[in-house]
């Protein structure tokens, strides 16, 4: 099968033939519809972000359909639409039996740690796909598997509530999931913050409130826009120090920043005045469990979230547009969220 894998750290991905992927006990193949194209494939790349022996193929943002299933499996599994939980896990420990699996001692990310989906088929355990509502396309299935999950766990990390004020820092494909997470949750004020005016653009069609981080000090802006209050509630998802520190500037008394950009550089606070002063809360945020991926899939499944607006390109499984993209995302030039369809020529 064709792929476009990860050969050497630091340089473009490569396009290569491979065997199919053989299906184990408990496994299932899966035709891969779409692959979705996430910021941290950049830090794979690069290396700031370790992953599993080289070649790999990247790609943690699948959708496709059940092929064949191996033992254990029950076979009227094939046909089934589904997406892909990226995180393989032990299921016995004792995070994940309390529904904390991402910290599973044992855990794998396919895409990361194992081949993922810029690929034709992938191989997965059969509790790892996840049947996808009818209604649902499997190119924002996909997507959901990170971009929407991951900004959905940020949201409860920071103990989102219907009523709040919140502000979100970069509006790529975790940005824009997330303003459609806060507004169909019950967010009073959204406020979009990014240098990309275009994106800004488009947040705010999806009710926030653009704040353009090139006009300024982006925190001032908020309390400005806010009338003095500050947000509840700042997700960062872009993983710079400077960003970092604009969300926690930009929080009210008791605010809570959720941290879930990736990034390499250190930040500093002046933690009595920023931190303490305000009882401001600093969290981290590490990818997402199970459970949220199944509520947000009731969830689309429903037509409550809608994610139309966040998948804006599709691409077919070619290494060069592969490449431009990562470029793309690296230098924060490229569209909300791009999708691979390995059937497109």
């Amino acid at each position: 099968m064709k792929v476009v894998q990860l050969v050497e750290l630091g340089r473009s991905l490569e396009p290569r033939t491979v065997p199919d992927p053989e299906v184990q006990r408990g496994e299932v193949l899966v035709r891969i519809v779409a692959a979705g194209i996430c910021r941290s494939d950049v830090h794979y790349k690069a290396g700031t972000s370790d992953t599993g022996p080289l070649p790999q193929t990247l790609g943690h943002e699948v959708a496709g359909v059940i092929e064949a299933v191996g033992a254990d499996v029950p076979r009227d599994s094939v046909g089934t639409r589904v997406s892909l939980h990226y995180l393989k896990t032990c299921g016995t420990c004792a995070y994940c039996r309390s529904g904390r699996e991402q910290f599973c001692p044992d855990a794998v990310m396919i895409g990361k740690h194992c081949d993922g989906g810029y690929a034709q088929y992938i191989s997965v355990p059969a509790v790892n796909a996840l049947a996808v509502p009818d209604s649902l396309e499997l190119t924002h299935a996909a997507v959901m598997m990170c971009s929407t999950a991951t900004s959905f766990h940020a949201l409860r990390q920071a103990r989102f509530s219907a009523g709040d004020r919140v502000a979100i820092f970069g509006l790529g494909g975790l940005g824009m999931s997330a303003i459609k997470l806060a507004v169909t949750l019950g967010a009073l004020e959204v406020y979009a913050v990014d240098l990309n005016r275009k994106k800004l653009e488009h947040a705010e069609q999806l009710g926030a409130i653009p704040v353009p981080a090139a006009d300024g000090s982006p925190e001032e802006a908020i309390f400005e826009l806010s009338g003095g209050r500050g947000v509840d509630v700042a997700l960062e998802l872009v993983g710079l120090p400077a960003t970092i520190r604009s969300s926690v500037r930009s929080l009210a008394v008791q605010g809570r920043a959720a941290i879930a950009g990736i990034g390499d550089q250190e930040t500093s606070f002046n933690v009595y005045q920023e931190i303490m002063g305000s009882e401001r809360e600093v969290i981290g945020v590490s990818d997402h469990t199970r459970t949220e991926l199944e509520f947000l899939l009731e969830l689309a499944g429903r037509g409550r979230l809608v994610l139309d607006d966040v998948v804006t390109d599709e691409l077919p499984l070619d290494a060069d547009l592969i490449n431009a993209r990562l470029s793309d995302l690296e230098r924060f030039h490229s569209p909300v969220r791009s999708v691979i369809r390995p059937d497109l020529p």
